[in-house]
């Protein structure tokens, strides 16, 4: 199984959005917590608004983590740009958030 990382960049209009599909994007998450290990929305600095946000995803493919992309509700092409990398850990040990 390989690591991958998802970076959104969003559009100040994304804001809107984020407010419309909050629920579902988290009902989302949730029901593929499985392959979405960590997810959330970054910040210029604390309690500013979100300008993007991160996933860890494991998946087989790269296509498989572009269907996660596209399938979620708070995917807005107009507003919201992705890039997925692939991803090793340095240290291969349990991280509690």
């Amino acid at each position: 199984m390989t690591r991958w990382v998802v970076i959104f960049d969003d559009t100040p209009g994304m804001l809107s959005v984020r407010k419309a599909r909050g629920g579902e994007h988290i009902a989302y998450l949730k029901e593929n917590a499985d392959r979405i290990l960590i997810g959330g929305g970054l910040r210029s600095v604390p309690d500013a608004p979100f300008v993007g946000g991160l996933w860890v995803v494991e998946a087989e493919i790269y296509d498989e983590v572009v269907e996660l992309v596209l399938n979620d509700p708070y995917f807005s092409p107009e507003h919201r740009k992705f890039r997925i990398l692939a991803w090793g850990k340095a240290l291969d040990r349990s991280v509690t958030l």
